[in-house]
């Protein structure tokens, strides 16, 4: 299935749809407190949403290997007025809420978010499937193993493809049995896995259509990249945009960014190399 319902309109994911990262952090591995204020929020939103996002990604939990723990309401209160902000801007804005706490979702939501990206796919939060049930609204559940604090130590696999796809086939059962009817699924690049395990889940992600739902490829400007060409996040937007075409190729169907630009560019691109390939 490759459509979803965002309030009410459904976005066809069969064209490749960029989803622009506003982390409302001061922590965050590339762009720490770049937006944090309802002045650059505003400012960040709007050249998005200019250069064609489809959806916004707003999270006020860094989730980057190591980053310090906060409490529900810190993030409540860093989320809910951006949120409330870019929607007063923006009314048709689609806006996914970057969270893996069922409150913060419901508050996310209510404040005029429509979609929830939840790193643990229910894993953190027990009440996290139920509540997006009820909610009934699309659900991007990721791969990853342990927290933000513990996953670098938790890179073990024999088979690392299978065991994410085994781990989403579980997931999405869970979901379904909760009446979740819009699922998409991310790998979890650089989430509980070293550089090689990366590109292995890259390599193989043709694999995850055996799912029929939506992927979505979230490499961008992360460690995969940066320490491959040994370069710092700042610099790595050229690889960034090399693994975008290939995410693309295998499948993927949403690419969540830091620049939205060269990844609509670059989706252009792939849709003129098909087009040729077609003819």
């Amino acid at each position: 299935m490759q459509t979803i319902n965002c309030k009410g309109t459904l976005i066809d994911l069969a064209e490749p749809r960029v989803m622009g990262i506003i982390n409302i952090t001061p922590d965050s591995f590339y762009d720490g407190g770049a937006t944090t204020t309802e002045t650059q929020i505003i400012k960040q939103a709007s050249k998005m949403i200019e250069q064609g996002a489809t959806f916004l990604d707003v999270g006020g939990y860094s989730s980057r290997p190591g980053a310090t723990d906060i409490s529900q309401q810190q993030e409540i209160n860093r989320v809910v007025p951006a949120i409330e902000a870019i929607i007063k801007q923006f009314p048709e804005a689609l806006i996914s809420i970057d969270t893996f706490r069922s409150e913060v979702a419901k508050q996310a939501v209510k404040a005029g978010a429509c979609m929830v990206n939840d790193i643990s796919a229910g894993k953190l939060d027990s009440r996290m499937l139920e509540t997006i049930g009820a909610l009934q609204i699309p659900y991007i559940m990721m791969h990853m193993r342990g927290t933000a604090q513990t996953m670098k130590s938790l890179t073990e696999y024999q088979n690392i493809t299978k065991e994410v796809l085994f781990y989403f086939s579980e997931r999405i059962a869970a979901a379904r049995a909760l009446n979740i009817n819009d699922i998409i699924v991310d790998p979890g690049f650089g989430f509980a896995k070293n550089t090689d395990q990366n590109f292995e889940l890259l390599n193989h992600l043709e694999l995850f259509e055996t799912l029929y739902l939506p992927v979505l490829a979230g490499v961008s400007r992360k460690s995969m990249v940066y320490k491959t060409l040994d370069i710092s996040a700042k610099q790595a937007l050229n690889g960034t945009t090399a693994l975008h075409m290939v995410a693309l190729q295998k499948g993927a169907r949403i690419l969540r960014v830091h620049d939205v630009k060269p990844a609509k560019e670059c989706i252009t691109l792939f849709k003129q190399l098909n087009t040729s390939m077609s003819n």
